[in-house]
């Protein structure tokens, strides 16, 4: 993690280090439903994340589910900027699978930024088998930067989505 403060400090607690920060569900657990572990920002601004997919996970016989994948490439492609010090919400992720990702084994995901466009940040992500380094996955995220608001504004939109869904017949 940077010297600045804490990105997320609004919501959740900041990793410890070498620790995976964690969502607001998987603090409240105390360890990542995703099954991503240690991670490590890099000295080019590329994060590198220890993870394993559970057997809760299993979509096939002896492999993940492809919306674990898919969950797991949000967050490690999230992590990049948070750990630059940057909270971003998803606005774009696109997922290509590239082989079946076999559970209860170490991965190793990688991801960095391409480019960044005023408040959206490119990140590219891999997923790789550790014991071989074979490319099991692979995305591309545009993550849009976060403002302080951005919670408040929910509630208060969904408040008035609350109003409307009462008001109708």
């Amino acid at each position: 993690m940077t010297d600045h403060a804490w990105a997320g400090s609004d919501f959740t607690l900041g990793p410890a280090a070498g620790a995976i920060a964690l969502c607001r569900a998987c603090e409240r657990r105390g360890d990542c439903r995703l099954g991503l572990g240690r991670e490590e920002l890099q000295s080019d601004g590329s994060v590198e994340t220890m993870l394993e997919c559970g057997a809760e996970h299993e979509g096939g016989p002896g492999v993940a589910h492809g919306g674990w994948t898919a969950g797991m490439f949000d967050e490690v492609t999230g992590h990049v900027p948070l750990l630059s010090g940057q909270l971003a919400v998803t606005g774009q992720l696109t997922v290509t699978y590239v082989k079946p990702v076999p559970i209860e084994r170490p991965l190793v995901a990688r991801a960095r930024i391409t480019r960044k466009e005023a408040r959206r940040w490119f990140v590219e992500g891999e997923l790789i088998l550790a014991s071989t380094g074979a490319v099991l996955g692979r995305a591309e995220a545009v993550m849009v930067l976060r403002d302080p608001g951005h919670f408040e504004r929910h509630r208060l939109w969904l408040a008035e989505q609350d109003a409307v869904s009462q008001a109708a017949p």
